[in-house]
């Protein structure tokens, strides 16, 4: 069907949302608006869905997630399941969405708990293992900017859906006509029979006992921190988990407490970045403060800025990662509470500086790839054999952190409590978090990393993130910069080639769209892969020299090397 005949189709049909009939009658005739909207649908992958708000088969709305929950609806029958859990974040029509697809479910006799109000990523995660559900939904874009939303879906376990798991559920919704085969009922009289059911505060409350349990030092001090949840989930959560711990001394930035899914002063809710943390600079001004602390949306992310003389300098994931894991080993080994053949999990693009760190105190470090269900699978690997406990920490450079295995997803929650007793702890040593990177430097080598994003929007960039990965196989670099490529790793194919002899081993991790290029004996490398859940193609870099100067200026030529290709 053409994208003019789905246009049609869609003005005739999808009359249900006021907001995409007036969109719709807003386009007619303008060709390019109407294609961008329908050239292609919205694909449920491994991450679920994400895309623009709006009108059309490639836009997020009621009807795609309709026509998702369909098919996740089918599959959890197919399994067996009779149970899905479902949150939602403070995004523009996330509630809708969340409620769309709870109407979708209970159509389908499926029991389905819902949160009474916006709840955090992990909680969701939290949900579906206590209440021994099949599946879960998300409705959130993380960290994109307000036109976007989206909808994760999560398996048994507690994790995203695993690759295996998530082609069953595309297979089922590819089957799905949304105009004629999604089954419905009224979300309030479904609420009243019980097929849709309030999650309760009672299993709030088991959450933030679960992540207390996983406080290694009693706070002391006073440490002040300044918090902005960037108008999404985390304000409660985290402030309570705070608190219960002993800090006390906690001001959130008042134009980003509440919930608000436009973002006012924060278009790009990025912890990742400067501008995330603007209000909270300009906070700091006139309330002191030794950290500041930034979630993401959903908080499943974090991200901080650390007291450095008079400014605050943000510290990078891979740095916090770092950190958390040095504190984690060596004060669990100094208190007796370290277990036997401890466990640490990060993905491949994330910083070797943990593997340094692991080998110190005999931790076992597994690499991952990227993606945190891949961490999550680790912990549920070793939940399977009795020993959970054995997982004490996973991260991924992306600003993800996760201590226990009572979740299966990154959690914010965790990682802000964590990282505010870490920073409150190595105050009263003298020290901020800026310190302790660099003494993790001074001891194991400096490590430079980088993460850059490269962004091509619409049809027309989804077909040059496709030729520049085409070009990079057809035509592997045998040079980037000034650094000649020993081996080249593509996850694709599952294949490493070392370029000087030609051998090829076997890469055991699955495949995936991930081109990986060693430039030293060092371990320094480069690594392109496009983002499951964004128009970008991702470069990170690790540049290790002793003279971080060097390692430095050699990244950004890398970089830079990399501009030109993508060109």
């Amino acid at each position: 069907m053409s994208t003019s005949e789905l246009y049609s189709l869609w003005l005739k049909n999808a009359t249900d949302d006021p907001d995409i009939i007036e969109e719709l009658k807003s386009i007619d005739g303008k060709d390019e608006e109407i294609y961008d909207r329908f050239y292609r649908e919205l694909e449920f992958g491994t991450a679920g869905l994400r895309g623009v708000i709006g009108a059309g088969t490639n836009r997020m709305n009621i009807y795609t997630v309709r026509r998702a929950t369909q098919g996740l609806a089918q599959y959890v029958l197919g399994e067996g399941g009779s149970k899905v859990a479902i949150a939602y974040d403070s995004r523009i029509k996330s509630t809708l969405f969340a409620r769309e697809a709870a109407r979708v479910l209970a159509a389908n006799g499926i029991k389905v708990y819902i949160y009474k109000e916006l709840m955090p990523t992990p909680m969701l995660s939290y949900a579906v293992r206590e209440l021994g559900c099949t599946s879960g939904i998300v409705v959130t874009a993380s960290h994109n900017p307000a036109k976007y939303n989206g909808y994760k879906a999560y398996g048994a376990d507690g994790a995203q859906l695993s690759v295996e798991n998530s082609q069953k559920v595309l297979d089922l919704v590819n089957e799905v006509n949304m105009f004629s085969s999604v089954r419905l009922c009224d979300f309030d009289e479904a609420v009243r029979e019980g097929t849709i059911e309030y999650i309760g505060d009672e299993l709030i409350e088991k959450y933030l006992e679960a992540v207390k349990s996983r406080s290694i030092e009693r706070v002391k001090g006073d440490l002040k921190v300044i918090y902005t949840p960037l108008n999404g989930t985390g304000n409660k959560p985290v402030r309570e988990i705070l608190k219960r711990i002993g800090i006390e001394n906690v001001t959130v930035v008042p134009e980003q407490e509440f919930p608000d899914g436009s973002f006012p002063t924060a278009p790009f809710p990025n912890p990742e970045i400067r501008q995330a943390f603007e209000c909270a600079l300009s906070l700091s001004k006139t309330v002191p403060a030794d950290l500041l602390l930034a979630t993401d949306p959903d908080c499943d992310r974090v991200g901080i800025a650390v007291k450095d003389g008079d400014d605050f300098t943000l510290m990078s994931g891979n740095e916090v990662g770092a950190c958390l894991l040095d504190y984690i080993l060596s004060r669990r080994k100094a208190n007796g509470t370290l277990p036997k053949d401890p466990v640490a999990v990060k993905t491949i693009v994330s910083t070797p500086l943990a593997d340094k760190i692991a080998a110190k105190y005999g931790c076992k470090l597994i690499s991952v790839l990227t993606g945190f269900k891949y961490i999550g699978e680790q912990a549920g690997i070793l939940e399977a054999k009795g020993e959970q406990e054995r997982f004490v920490f996973g991260f991924e450079e992306s600003y993800g952190y996760l201590a226990g295995a009572y979740v299966r997803d990154k959690d914010a929650v965790v990682a802000s409590m964590l990282i505010c007793e870490m920073a409150a702890f190595y105050k009263n040593e003298g020290k901020t978090l800026l310190d302790v990177i660099n003494g993790l430097y001074a001891e194991h080598g400096m490590v430079y990393s980088s993460q850059n994003s490269f962004t091509f929007e619409g049809a027309a960039g989804m077909k040059k993130m496709q030729s520049i990965m085409d070009d990079l196989r057809a035509l592997p670099p045998k040079k980037i910069g000034e650094n000649s490529v020993i081996a080249i790793s593509d996850y694709e194919s599952s294949e490493k080639t070392e370029l000087k002899t030609g051998k090829k081993t076997v890469i055991t991790l699955p495949k995936s769209n991930v081109l990986y290029y060693d430039l030293d004996e060092n371990g320094s490398n480069l690594i392109v892969r496009p983002s499951g859940t964004e128009p970008k193609i991702k470069v990170y870099i690790t540049s290790i020299d002793a003279d971080k100067e060097k390692a430095e200026s050699r990244a950004e030529l890398w970089l830079w090397d990399m501009k030109k290709r993508f060109n």
